[in-house]
Order: C-alpha cells, then structure tokens, then sequence
C-alpha cells in the first residue's frame, strides 16, 4: 500500500505524554468516561500537572481532536500525482481513498481509528467540527484530483465529496461489522487490501452493468452484476 510521508517525529515530553494517554483513553472509553486521575495515571504524572498543561479534560479533547485533525490534513496534501499513482492497479498501490489517506499517516496499532468512531458518532461539537474540517480538505483534494485530470468532474461536487468521504470512512465507523462480514479486520493489511482492491474496480470501472441502449436498469428484474458504468 502506498503511503505519504509523515511528519517528523518529534521528541516526547510529559505535555506530548498526555497528549498520547487522552487519546488511547478517550478512545477505549469514551471522553465522559475518562477522568483526569486516569490519565495522569497512564502518563505517570499528576492530575495537577495535566490541568497545569491543558488546563482542563476539555482543552484535552481540544489538543487530541486538533492533533488527529492534523494528520488527515497532512494526508490530504498529497500531490494529485503521487494520488495518481496510488489509484493506478499497474503500480500495486491503493486507492487514494480517503479513509486510507488517513490510516497512512498512523501506525496499525494506533487508538486513532477508535477515536475518530467515537468523536463522529458521539453526536457532540467535536465530531462535527472534525467532520466539517475533513469534509473542506477532502473538498480541496477532490478538486485538485480534477483539475489534474485523475477524477471526472462531478454535477454536484459537495454531495460527490460527502458520499466518496463517508463510503470511506465505514470502514473505521462500521469497523467490527465489517470484518464479521468479510472474515477480515478492514484495517489490518489483509482487510484493507481486499477493500482497497474492490474500490478500485469499483471507482474505475463502476458498480452495475450499463444495457447496451444506454436505459436505465432501475426496473430490471434480474440479478446486479458488476461491470461498467455509463460515463
């Protein structure tokens, strides 16, 4: 699977180690039930000192959301060529979904994709905030992926970045459902490259057969098979 470059570690402090603790927390069991004693603890540290840091468990949520914002935001910079050949099968790469953009720029066993479940489906500010700034880079990227010929142009460019970004993220969202599906983890190795081998058929060549006349398969009775897409 292709990946972008990630940004240049930098080295932990007891600030950062907060940081770490909140987020692998507030990812196992939630924000509401993560207290300030417990993540002082993870951090070996005291509950003085992570208020002294952060200055309470909400300007926590708000350093772990910024920071996890930040790696979708650093995903979504790729160039359009490099995208262009993470969609391109005669490369072996994956498949420029945005989903996978982000799960590039963590390492398997991050508590990120737990988190981002939790945030967007808490139906709180937070996931919507988050959402909203993923939908606006995903917005960019999709016109960038345009305007360098790799996507068509789409009639309505909002709806076409809100369905491409939410049929992605299902496979963290709907994670376990998934994998209880198919037989494999979505975000394992194996998970992602059977998801990412179907969307690419899928995305280059459609989903349902075209007839021949060009009409509408709406009312045809007989079974769905994959194949090309009108254009």
């Amino acid at each position: 699977m292709a990946t972008t470059s990630e940004p240049a570690p930098i080295a932990s402090t007891v600030r950062d180690e907060i940081r770490a603790c909140a987020l692998r927390l507030f990812a196992e069991r939630g924000v509401a039930g993560t207290s300030v004693r417990d993540i002082a603890a993870c951090a070996g540290t005291s509950p003085a000192n992570v208020l002294h840091h952060y200055g309470s468990k909400e300007g926590l949520r708000e350093a772990v959301d910024d920071e996890v914002a930040h790696l979708f935001a650093h995903a979504a910079s790729t160039a359009p060529d490099q995208l262009a050949d993470m969609m391109d099968p005669a490369t072996g790469g994956g498949s420029g979904s945005f989903a996978e953009l982000l799960l590039s720029a963590v390492p398997p066993d991050s508590p990120v994709p737990a988190y981002v479940r939790r945030l967007l489906l808490d139906g709180g500010d937070a996931g919507r905030r988050l959402f909203r700034s993923w939908f606006d880079s995903a917005r960019a990227l999709q016109d960038s992926l345009v305007a360098s010929g790799v996507a068509r142009p789409a009639e309505d460019p909002d709806a076409r970045t809100a369905f491409l970004l939410v049929n992605d993220l299902a496979m963290i969202l709907l994670r376990e459902h998934v994998a209880d599906a198919i037989g494999t983890d979505p975000l394992t190795t194996e998970g992602a490259a059977r998801w990412t081998a179907d969307a690419l058929d899928v995305y280059h060549h459609g989903a349902f057969r075209t007839p021949p006349d060009g009409s509408p398969t709406a009312g045809s009775t007989g079974p769905r098979t994959r194949g090309h897409a009108a254009t």
